[in-house]
């Protein structure tokens, strides 16, 4: 039963507890009895608590956390096994922190010993949130990589600032000229993007920020002075402190961030400034590494046009079309590749050239792009097959590649319905002609490779295809593609003529859709070569009709 002593008088001191064990301790000891009246305390204690003398009342002299843990422990019954307590408190001594242990006495008065662990308290604070800041940024690094996208780097590095650095944050793009990209992220969470046309210098430390330069200290900044066009629009309180701080990339800067804090809210620590450039520099680098990577794109994508086959159409009543399958799944170009280099009237003959480099992959479509261009800087010569060879091959032996090549190409005309062609091998495979009647015969043309040696020689025929007939080029990937039941068979060159008699009278688009899906198919999912095909048709009902009865005719479907 708790008996209420706040109308007694405080008791006196106590002649059973001895100071021998606390009187000389380093720590603040207070002595109270289970009433909460004052017994006795040490030096230490005296000077912390100047007002606790013996016969003084534990909730007049002591914090109120010490005084209520006192009280609660007059429930518990003394007794052998309960004369230390075993469970301290802890709370707030002026500006410092104390654990506060109870130990019983014989006689039933309880024993507070003081324990000063300000110290230990703020390095464990410390290191906690060291803690919390390596794992953020290490998610930071990890969200922020996930990306390559320009864009969406901004958005999250404006997305994390905003969440776990300030009440909200700006991301500014490198300006140019006086247009500058700001990425916004308020304490809604929302993210916006704006582009603006002012100033960088309004705000202290951007300019120089976006410039690469360090950061000035947030103290510098007076919050008066922060623009609104930096601040986001759900930003409705006063800017109470801000941070500006650069992006670093990779050689230039990548842009700089903004960090802003309302009044109402403590202003940025010197610690956190430090934090806020750390992120800065993974975001930085993140942002850097997807700008460098569009760039990189960019560039690749425009030199892969060029690299590309094009698209073939119908030229003066003349079908033309083209396949084309590189060799590696990921891969778009390699060292197969067609043109067709229409004439500037119907009367003249087009060219079209059909090649396969040495090798596969980007250092063969490299060396097809020159073979490509020298093909169509030489055009004026086109009439002249061998005149052609030769100037190309002493093009390819007087360059620094060691790539051979082998070309075969034909100039085609339509004259009355029929489709005239004129045929020449440089060391590759002859062409096939696939007549109306389902009948496949082989060009008779055949001649040395090119890039290898000085002297070329070919020979060149001529081919003539009625309606509905079509003149197939074809690189090695076709014949040699290896599969079939048992995946070690070339699908070889009979398979490629019973398909081609399949394809009588057919489109010239049929044809090597025809081809290529027959060798896809036998090939499966096996290893190929690049695969190229160029297919030549004369059409069944093209004809030529005048234009009111003057101007030259044209080829009408």
């Amino acid at each position: 039963m708790l008996v209420d002593t706040s109308q007694q008088p405080p008791p006196g001191p106590r002649g059973a507890v001895t100071a021998a064990s606390w009187g000389s301790a380093p720590y603040p000891v207070v002595v109270a009895d289970p009433s909460g009246g004052v017994v006795d305390t040490n030096d230490a204690a005296a000077v912390l608590f100047p007002d606790a003398i013996a016969g003084s009342w534990l909730p007049d002299v002591l914090p109120a956390w010490i005084a209520d843990a006192h009280t609660r422990l007059r429930a518990v019954v003394p007794g052998p096994r309960n004369r230390c307590s075993g469970a301290f408190v802890h709370g707030p001594v002026g500006d410092r922190t104390f654990e506060a242990h109870p130990t019983r006495t014989d006689d039933g008065d309880v024993i507070w010993w003081l324990v000063d662990d300000t110290d230990r308290r703020l390095a464990e604070d410390a290191l906690r949130t060291e803690r919390e800041r390596a794992t953020f940024l290490a998610g930071a690094s990890s969200a922020l990589l996930s990306s390559l996208n320009v864009e969406r780097c901004m958005e999250v590095t404006a997305e994390l600032a905003a969440e776990h650095l300030a009440d909200a944050a700006v991301i500014v793009a490198p300006p140019r000229g006086r247009k500058v990209q700001l990425t916004f992220c308020g304490p809604d969470g929302a993210v916006v993007h704006r582009t603006v046309q002012n100033d960088v210098r309004q705000l202290p430390g951007l300019g120089e920020a976006l410039r690469g330069f360090p950061p000035v200290p947030s103290r510098w900044i007076d919050p008066a002075t922060v623009p609104g066009w930096v601040v986001p629009e759900g930003f409705t309180e006063p800017v109470g402190s801000a941070v500006v701080t650069p992006l670093p990339g990779h050689g230039v800067p990548a842009g700089a961030l903004i960090l802003l804090r309302s009044s109402r809210h403590a202003a940025f620590t010197e610690s956190e400034e430090i934090f806020a450039r750390l992120f800065a520099s993974r975001a930085g680098a993140a942002m850097s590494a997807a700008r460098m990577y569009a760039e990189q794109a960019a560039i690749t994508a425009t030199l892969m046009r060029e690299l590309l086959p094009p698209r073939l159409h119908a030229v003066h009543g003349v079908e033309f079309a083209g396949r084309y399958r590189p060799a590696g799944q990921t891969e778009r170009v390699g060292g197969d590749f067609y043109d067709v280099h229409p004439a500037a009237d119907e009367g003249q003959e087009s060219l079209v050239v059909l090649g396969d480099v040495c090798g596969k992959g980007l250092e063969a479509a490299v060396l097809t792009g020159k073979i490509r261009n020298t093909v169509q800087a030489l055009l004026p010569l086109a009439d002249d097959h061998q005149r052609l060879l030769g100037l190309l091959n002493g093009a390819l032996m007087n360059s620094h590649h060691t790539r051979f090549a082998t070309l075969a190409m034909a100039s085609v005309v339509r004259r009355a319905g029929i489709v005239h062609l004129r045929v020449t091998s440089a060391g590759h495979p002859a062409p096939l002609i696939v007549r109306a009647d389902g009948a496949v015969e082989q060009a008779g043309t055949r001649g040395t490779l090119i890039g290898a040696f000085w002297d070329v020689s070919s020979t060149t025929v001529g081919v003539e295809l009625a309606p509905g007939e079509t003149c197939l080029f074809f690189t090695d990937g076709i014949t040699e593609a290896r599969g079939g039941p048992l995946g070690d068979e070339f699908f070889g060159a009979r398979r490629l003529e019973t398909a081609l008699a399949q394809c009588a009278g057919m489109p010239a688009e049929a044809v090597v859709e025809h081809i290529q899906m027959l060798a896809a198919q036998w090939v499966g999912r096996g290893g190929h070569d690049d695969m190229a095909t160029v297919a030549v048709t004369a059409p069944h009902h093209a004809h030529l009709s005048a234009v009111n009865g003057h101007t030259r005719g044209r080829y009408t479907g």
